[in-house]
């Protein structure tokens, strides 16, 4: 496939219902929420959930989580050192061959791009940076959330002998719903330094239709986290036709329930989307 030749824009409309889209470790694992009482989903949380898509869809995955680890090894490090060109290149100090394999070798970095940063036993180690052509931006809920707080108990001592009593307290969290918008956009540029491809596009589309597919937990049960719409735009030259936040804004969501009479799905909110001349929208369902 060729190196990816029109940007791309894209929208995607999140819905959340009695789950916890993205807990915030600094406040007990409450679900994430600006000042003004919006609902958030971090930018790093979806690319997380990107790459774990990706790995189902059997790409090479730099960045692997601890409870998704397909290749075994236990750090970014080891992982780097597997390819033998790497080491070559660092050993070279060459830092255009060294961004050149790695982007080749592993889809994220040539996606969202990636710091190389290792000390080395002896000598200067690597500093390599990559800039990648998918930027996120963190989705934010249209409508203020309510966030209801549960208290539960644990029914078992963890050790024999823990003084600890099993009615041991503890608290979950979830929001009762939420409609939160997802943007994002791929640059042209970026895609011919790293490589990234009108193949690659595809599969980062379909990782974000899917994007809540095999990520249930206890936080997020199964069918609680969904994508609604993703609305794909893709412009007929390099630079876009229009700005990506005039594109981003096409796409417009308006809460009109009646707050007593809710039904807390998304046929409380009016999505229209505005015809933006000579631009093409796809636009697809998501699972």
């Amino acid at each position: 496939m060729s190196v990816l030749k029109n940007k791309i824009d894209f929208v995607a409309i999140i819905t959340c219902k009695n789950a916890n889209p993205n807990g915030d470790p600094l406040c007990g694992n409450m679900p994430r929420r600006t000042y003004k009482g919006y609902g958030e989903i971090s930018d790093v949380c979806i690319k997380r959930k990107i790459r774990n898509r990706l790995l189902d869809m059997g790409e090479s995955i730099f960045v692997q989580s601890d409870d998704k680890n397909v290749d075994g090894f236990a750090s970014l490090r080891e992982r780097a050192e597997s390819v033998k060109e790497l080491k070559e290149a660092e050993k070279a100090k060459d830092k255009v061959k060294y961004a050149k394999i790695a982007c080749e070798t592993w889809m994220d970095v040539r996606s969202f791009g990636q710091v190389f940063a290792f000390k080395a036993d002896k000598g200067e180690g690597v500093s390599v940076g990559v800039r990648g052509p998918v930027t996120i931006q963190p989705a934010f809920s249209v409508e203020t959330i309510d966030i209801s707080s549960t208290q539960i108990t644990k029914s078992v001592n963890s050790e024999t002998g823990d003084k600890k009593g099993s009615d041991t307290m503890g608290m979950k969290h979830r929001v009762d719903f939420g409609l939160y918008i997802l943007k994002g956009s791929i640059n042209v540029q970026l895609a011919e330094l790293t490589g990234f491809t009108e193949e690659d596009a595809e599969k980062i589309k379909e990782a974000i239709r899917t994007l809540f597919v095999n990520d249930c937990s206890s936080a997020r049960p199964e069918g609680s986290m969904t994508i609604e719409k993703l609305y794909w735009f893709k412009h007929n030259n390099k630079i876009g036709q229009y700005s990506a936040a005039k594109v981003h804004e096409s796409v417009k969501v308006k809460y009109i329930a009646d707050p007593e009479h809710a039904k807390d799905t998304i046929e409380d909110y009016q999505i229209t989307l505005d015809n933006l001349p000579g631009l093409e929208c796809e636009i697809y369902d998501g699972i």
